[in-house]
């Protein structure tokens, strides 16, 4: 198997508002009925759009958690399934239309499981619309892998420049401790076969892995370094109000937290690994742009998820001032990076 690269280098980039197509609930698709030229309105070639606090906020990457499900039980997750809802095809579509021509350049599809839903048919069509039709220079996937097929690979892997497979640990009980597991399917052994399969049909592969009191203290370094992927991001445990903590809560990750020292101290014991990148709580709270199944901005600043209005209904230059986006710590934890695959040089 040959390696891959882990990248190097910025991209910068600017961004444009637009003003967008109004939506009349979420989950209709009515349309506005204002003359065409007036609801689209006049393209405006500016760095970005102001949030509340009167900060210019650029949407240049963007992670759209389309869908809640999902058909595992990790005990820290912070999208929780409360819905089952998912937006119709093409008014998804239409919302990433929209965040495209306010100057979105990378797109992660998440979830939930993001494969769950129609098999990853969904999936695949949103992944081929934001790169053939769209052209945008970036589409990734974060996905815990079980449900990927390599037909899908086939009919869609042309289309995807990142897939990020979760894996919080190379041993099996932990797994199931964490909740990241289904049946009897091996999920280490189904990352190393994602991983031959992205190299087969060129698809730069990356690692997420939360850190967690069950996991603190393992060594990773010899399965990374073999499985080689162009970033293993490494978050630190975070809790979200209302998603995996409090009475409303469906998850209990309070249990799951660990101290910024042990983190540091499982980030220190990893250093020899080139590809990592570090995301403290610190550093991940407010740094993501975050779509829900409602393509509503979430605002993290408070511990807690609180939505704006829906992009399709009051459009990005509006929904995203309500966003807390802190464009800065974006930048600061690295969030601009070298993510096409046709500028990775990836050795295939």
């Amino acid at each position: 198997m040959k390696g891959l690269l882990c990248p190097l280098g910025t991209l910068i980039t600017t961004a444009a508002p637009w003003s967008v197509l109004p939506h009349s609930q979420p989950s209709g698709g009515k349309r506005s009925s204002q003359p065409r030229e007036k609801r689209e309105g006049k393209r405006e070639e500016t760095a970005g759009v102001e949030d509340a606090s009167g900060v210019s906020v650029n949407p240049v990457s963007v992670n759209y958690h389309f869908t809640r499900q999902c058909n595992y039980k990790c005990g820290f997750c912070f999208h929780t399934a409360k819905t089952s809802f998912v937006l119709p095809l093409e008014e998804a579509k239409r919302g990433l239309r929209m965040l495209k021509e306010a100057g979105m350049e990378k797109i992660n599809f998440s979830g939930g499981e993001p494969f769950l839903h129609d098999r990853g048919e969904f999936l695949g069509k949103l992944v081929k619309f934001c790169k053939k039709e769209l052209k945008l220079p970036s589409v990734s996937i974060v996905s815990n892998g079980s449900l990927i097929r390599e037909k899908w690979f086939k009919d869609y892997g042309e289309y995807l420049d990142i897939l990020a497979i979760s894996c919080d640990s190379f041993d099996e009980q932990i797994n199931a401790l964490i909740g990241r597991g289904q049946g009897k399917k091996n999920h280490v052994e189904n990352l190393w076969k994602l991983r031959r399969w992205c190299a087969d049909y060129r698809v730069a592969f990356k690692i997420n892995s939360v850190i967690n009191r069950f996991n603190m203290e393992e060594d990773m370094n010899e399965q990374i370094q073999s499985l080689n992927p162009v970033r293993w991001k490494v978050f630190q445990c975070l809790i979200i109000e209302g998603e995996n903590a409090g009475e409303d809560a469906l998850r209990e990750a309070e249990r799951f937290v660990v101290s910024d020292e042990d983190f540091e101290k499982f980030l220190d014991r990893h250093k020899a690994v080139s590809c990592l990148v570090p995301e403290s709580n610190n550093k991940m709270k407010d740094s993501y742009l975050i779509l829900d199944e409602y393509m509503r901005f979430l605002d993290c600043t408070r511990g807690r998820k609180d939505p704006s209005k829906s992009i399709l209904d009051v459009g990005v230059e509006e929904a995203i001032k309500f966003s807390g986006f802190d464009e800065k710590m974006f930048l600061k934890r690295g969030g601009k990076y070298v993510w096409s695959k046709a500028d990775l040089k990836l050795d295939w």
